[in-house]
């Protein structure tokens, strides 16, 4: 039976789609975006993520790892990544809560299971479920079940996506979905790879694909002081939006909340150089697309 990994299942969400909604976070994704808010959602695999500020070297993980994969170091604790097997039982056993597992493996009738737990919200609000990452689009044969299983019981589903997966996964997905949630971080495509990691061609024909097959598509803007705040790459924006149909626009202005995770994993964060524009400079990108007559929203 397929599987895939979900390294969270966000209950009563209110900003990933019309209505309550619960958000299915699946790990690995093609872009590693320098200010990338969920780092452990990167990876396409299982991680052993360390809360170094909580540990206190009490050796208790290295006593209950059965690989043998945790070895004390000069009074630290360090991992060998390749006898891990990520079972958990290091976690399970810290008494400081100072390891943790990231990603849990999910066949669609375990995610179901934990999906209709929360249909009264949906039916009352309009809700329903929000497919976000990672990237849900490039895990596609686990996405499509997953979404006919949704329909089956009559559940309304939401595409969270950075657009960055083969045209045809898209295109299989299409009638499925009730809303897509669309990423355009920067137009520029050399701008787009320097700070994401990945050309931007691709992305810009799946969103030009969509609208011309009639999806329901609402564009949200990641929004970063001195990178793609401007007028000129707001103008590009709506340039290159001008011929297709998008239902809204939200404007998502940086935040710093992640960087916590950064420290805590000892993972390397580009996130300190990064700066949310002015609520003055937001209401100014807001009034733009305004008078082009799109529906925007600041935030969610």
């Amino acid at each position: 039976m397929k599987s895939a990994l979900i390294f969270n299942i966000q209950k009563f969400s209110v900003h990933d789609g019309p209505g309550i909604r619960t958000t299915v976070f699946f790990k690995g994704c093609p872009l590693t975006c320098q200010w990338c808010h969920n780092p452990e959602s990167q990876r396409y695999g299982q991680e052993i993520l360390s809360h170094s500020n909580r540990c206190t070297s009490c050796g208790q993980c290295i006593k209950s790892c059965r690989q043998k994969a945790i070895l004390m170091v000069d009074g630290q604790v360090f991992y060998d990544l390749s006898r891990c097997t990520y079972c958990g039982v290091c976690a399970e056993n810290c008494c400081n809560n100072a390891r943790e597992v990231v990603g849990k493996s999910y066949t669609v009738p375990q995610l179901m299971v934990e999906i209709a737990k929360d249909r009264p919200f949906y039916e009352q609000s309009g809700g329903g479920v929000t497919l976000s990452g990672g990237e849900v689009m490039t895990q596609i044969e686990f996405a499509l079940d997953l979404v006919k299983a949704c329909r089956e019981q009559g559940i309304s589903v939401v595409v969270d996506t950075c657009g960055y997966a083969p045209p045809e996964n898209f295109s299989r997905i299409l009638e499925y979905i009730d809303v897509f949630l669309y990423d355009i971080k920067l137009i520029d495509s050399k701008e787009h790879r320097q700070y994401t990691g990945k050309d931007n061609a691709l992305i810009l024909e799946n969103l030009k694909m969509l609208s011309s097959s009639g999806a329901n598509i609402s564009l949200r803007l990641p929004l970063i002081e001195k990178i793609n705040t401007d007028n000129e790459h707001i103008q590009q924006i709506l340039d290159f939006i001008a011929m297709l149909r998008i239902g809204f626009i939200y404007l998502l202005p940086y935040h710093d909340m992640a960087i916590g995770k950064y420290q805590q994993w000892n993972i390397e964060c580009s996130g300190e150089k990064f700066f949310a524009p002015s609520n003055e400079r937001l209401e100014e990108i807001r009034s733009i697309f305004e008078q082009a007559n799109y529906k925007v929203k600041i935030g969610g």
